[in-house]
């Protein structure tokens, strides 16, 4: 469902091909999604057999293959509405998959389990100083970012409230 909630809400955006699509997830849509470019283009074909969206050729560059440019039909304006309203008004738990290693904290000695927490602390704040540099092209995407930040923001927290218990 959520695959192809986020494909249809860009193709509303705008006719785009599918490299277009996989640069803006990418970018802006990373902290949401890991959707890979073959998963897309299967999703795509999947909705363009459903008659969700249709699917024309553009020239092609060079020894490139023809450009495939997708748009939205009716039928997928009306998925995505459905889509839309479903996942807003549903809650999916988050799983905190680091956490399975702090469920087994006390195999390690604490001068040991510190230096990697401290890697660990490190990385997120690594990935955070990137996230703040990026600058959506609206506001969506803007809001999602934002609601990512604050989760980083609380695992460094959380993080330095676990080390500094681990340090006394």
């Amino acid at each position: 469902m959520e695959r192809e909630l986020l494909l249809l809400g860009l193709l509303r955006q705008q006719d785009t091909h599918g490299y277009q699509l996989h640069e803006f997830i990418n970018r802006y849509l990373s902290t949401c999604t890991d959707m890979k470019k073959p998963t897309a283009y299967a999703v795509l074909d999947k909705m363009a057999a459903r008659g969700w969206i249709t699917i024309d050729h553009e020239g092609r560059e060079g020894n490139r293959p023809r450009r495939r440019v997708y748009t939205i039909t009716d039928a997928g304006e009306a998925e995505f509405q459905r889509l839309l309203r479903a996942n807003l008004s549903q809650h999916h738990p988050v799983y905190f998959t680091n956490d399975i290693g702090i469920a087994f904290l006390d195999a390690l000695p604490h001068t040991e389990a510190l230096p990697l927490l401290q890697e660990r602390r490190a990385a997120i704040d690594e990935r955070l100083t990137y996230l703040r540099t990026l600058q959506p092209p609206h506001e969506s995407p803007a809001l999602i970012l934002d609601h990512y930040l604050w989760h980083l923001q609380s695992e460094l927290k959380w993080l330095d409230t676990l080390l500094e218990r681990l340090n006394d």
